[in-house]
């Protein structure tokens, strides 16, 4: 029996079988010394690929750091990450243990900022045993709710595990709704996960825009949450230069503070 047309084009997606030279089917019989051939197709369809244009604060041949915009989760399941994103962002690294570049740490998919990212195997170990062993310091701005003392250390756990940040209160403006919003440094010193949400919210002072850690009836929606990672500070951990990455607040902190607190 002769396949019709379109059965013909089916089997050749998927691949098929002859005897000899003849496409076979579950009807055909064998007896023994035919000439039986698998033929299976290349797939003609490239792997899909992200386009989304990312903002590059730093590239070397080791490593880069990239600004990661709200919306958008640095690694995971889908397919809309920074990771996905990254190849068509940076420039592949000449060195001989190149790779996929990788972020090294994670961002909340609503915090804006710095990544850091590794483009070799060796900077990817390097970066990881840096902020291991706290050898990396990074900055964070947020809008944080209510009244606070100038400045102060919150150690607490979280998961069981002992956290630290630092903070200092930049400036602050009466609000109608939230009554003060403060303009906030911090300076974490471990790396738990949600540790400047959980430590903020602990004093009391919620970050503005966080729906998760918030104080009932101060629920901000719709503006995003007012928290960003600002600055990194650290040796390369291969030309041992001094780096200092800076990534600039988004401008819905500069319409609130723009004139009540213009240093940063």
């Amino acid at each position: 029996m002769v396949p019709t047309k379109s059965a013909l084009k089916k089997t050749l997606k998927k691949g098929y079988i002859t005897v000899n030279g003849f496409i076979a089917s579950t009807a055909t019989i064998i007896n023994g010394g035919e000439r039986i051939v698998l033929t299976i197709p290349e797939d003609p369809t490239p792997n899909k690929q992200l386009i989304f244009p990312l903002q590059v604060l730093f590239e070397d041949e080791h490593l880069a750091a990239i600004h990661k915009p709200a919306g958008i989760e640095v690694s995971g399941n889908k397919f809309k990450t920074m990771t996905n994103a990254l190849p068509q962002n940076l420039t592949p690294s000449s060195l001989p243990d190149s790779t996929t570049p990788q972020p090294v740490h994670r961002l909340d998919y609503a915090t804006t900022g710095i990544v850091l990212v590794g483009k070799t195997h060796s900077s990817i170990r390097a970066l990881n045993n840096m902020f291991e062993d706290k050898l990396i310091s990074k900055t964070y701005y947020a809008m944080a709710i209510g009244k606070m003392k100038p400045r102060g250390t919150i150690n607490s756990d979280i998961d069981g595990k002992l956290s630290h940040s630092d903070y200092k209160v930049v400036g602050s403006v009466p609000s109608k709704r939230f009554g003060t919003l403060n303009l906030v440094k911090l300076h974490p010193k471990t790396g738990r996960r949600h540790q400047l949400r959980k430590h903020l919210f602990s004093l009391g002072n919620p970050i503005l825009g966080d729906k998760e850690y918030a104080l009932e009836g101060l629920i901000l929606k719709g503006k995003g949450l007012y928290l960003h990672a600002h600055a990194l500070n650290f040796e390369h951990p291969f030309t041992k230069k001094k780096i200092c990455i800076t990534d600039e607040l988004p401008e819905k902190f500069h319409r609130i503070f723009r004139k009540k607190a213009p240093h940063l």
